[in-house]
């Protein structure tokens, strides 16, 4: 039977598009340094709650940007401000005072109660930022002897891959073939008191323990109720600053603006969603008795507290708030929760857990995660492997009960 016209049309359009797509991917892999494995989709544009690649194929997005896209892709009150800022000022360097830096200063400090913010770029700058800063203070006001301050971290953490990062890492993915590592790390486990008790005991040289509230490459590890409240009543009498990575458990994504909320760390470290995916901004915050100890000159970025940046960050917070994606976080999160749970009971999932719209779903030992994300991506998913076992399942808090029940059946039928 002889093909039509128009069908002989439309293959021959999807073989340009599937040349096209492999063109691509041979120039990636040619001229791309390889550090990382992203799965074989080409995107090409966002809204909302939505990916589409290259092919026009529509995704749900289940990532998140690993947390940065919490107010959804390319929102319009965002890209209103990005382009309006973008005809004023960009870029000054920290040699001037900015206008918008200044506003931004005064927002975060009603926002969040600290007395001081200080602007970064990504989150394993502001990470590093609050080391530097907690080893200061152990220096200059707890007395600690110079070069032998040191910081309590714990097991499975992961906030980047600077060498300070790769040091205070227990993965030997991150630190193997980068030595000589940086001193001055003690590791814990996540959830136990009683060793950090000992350890805090027996070392007077802690400045600080920097934790996230909930580990997320580890896999959505979330803690205890007790356990934040516990480690902030050690650190209080040990005189150790605590310090909470909030970079991806922050701006709502639990469905509260922070996931440590129930403790007040002496500095808290923000990024990702804090410019809503727009461009890169992060920041520290800290109270006087930290944060005065800095000097002209002893910390700084050129791009930190931008023009455009510090304008981004009020508009992306004020989102979260006024349009309720907290809430919104809350109830979908619990429906996405309610429903694998009955996969938990049937065996096909081993666990499912998170809080908000910060989740994961883990499978026995056997079946691969990975399998499962080419799966997810197929049916119109997109999300990543956060271990071999376990996959995070984390969309934008602008998703809908509709979507997240047409996300629903894709997984279902995914699995």
């Amino acid at each position: 039977m002889l093909k039509s016209p128009e069908i002989i049309i439309f293959e021959s359009f999807l073989y340009f598009l599937f040349k096209l797509e492999q063109k691509l991917f041979n120039i990636d892999k040619k001229h791309g340094a390889q550090n990382y494995k992203p799965l074989p989709v080409i995107l090409s544009k966002g809204e909302g709650e939505y990916l589409y690649d290259i092919n026009d194929k529509q995704y749900y997005d289940f990532l998140s940007s690993y947390s940065s896209i919490n107010q959804g892709h390319c929102h319009p009150k965002l890209v209103e401000t990005m382009k309006k800022e973008c005809e004023k000022l960009t870029l000054c360097s920290r040699a001037f005072y900015n206008q918008n830096l200044i506003k931004m200063y005064e927002f975060m400090h009603n926002k969040f109660n600290y007395d001081k913010c200080l602007p970064m770029n990504s989150g394993v700058e502001a990470c590093e930022t609050s080391i530097k800063l907690a080893r200061l203070w152990g220096y200059k006001e707890k007395g600690i002897p110079n070069n032998e301050a040191e910081i309590i971290v714990a097991r499975n953490n992961f906030w980047g891959r600077s060498i300070a990062a790769c040091s205070s890492s227990s993965d030997p993915t991150c630190y193997n073939n980068f030595g000589p590592l940086l001193k001055g790390f003690i590791f814990v486990n996540y959830n136990n008191i009683k060793e950090l008790e000992i350890i805090l005991k027996l070392n007077k040289n802690i400045a600080a323990i920097m934790l996230e509230p909930i580990q997320g490459e580890a896999g959505i590890v979330i803690p205890k109720k007790d356990y934040l409240l516990k480690v902030e009543s050690l650190c209080k009498k040990h005189n150790v600053l605590l310090i909470c990575d909030e970079v991806q458990t922050g701006i709502g994504r639990t469905g509260n603006m922070l996931a440590s909320n129930i403790v007040t760390p002496d500095m808290i470290v923000l990024g990702k969603a804090l410019s809503g995916g727009m461009m890169p901004v992060s920041c520290v915050l800290g109270n006087n008795n930290v944060m005065d100890l800095l000097e002209p000159g002893t910390h700084g970025s050129t791009y930190g507290g931008n023009p455009l940046a510090s304008a981004l960050v009020p508009v992306a917070l004020d989102i979260i708030t006024k349009e309720g994606l907290m809430e919104n976080a809350k109830v979908q999160g619990s429906l996405f929760r309610r429903e694998m749970q009955e996969y938990v009971k049937r065996g096909i999932l081993k666990d499912v857990r998170g809080v908000g719209l910060l989740n994961a779903i883990e499978f026995e030992e056997g079946k691969k995660a990975e399998e499962v994300v080419n799966n997810f991506m197929k049916n119109g998913l997109l999300t990543k492997v956060t271990r071999d076992d376990t996959i995070r399942m984390c969309p934008p808090l602008t998703i809908k009960k509709k979507q997240m029940e047409e996300c629903l059946e894709i997984i279902k039928k995914s699995i």
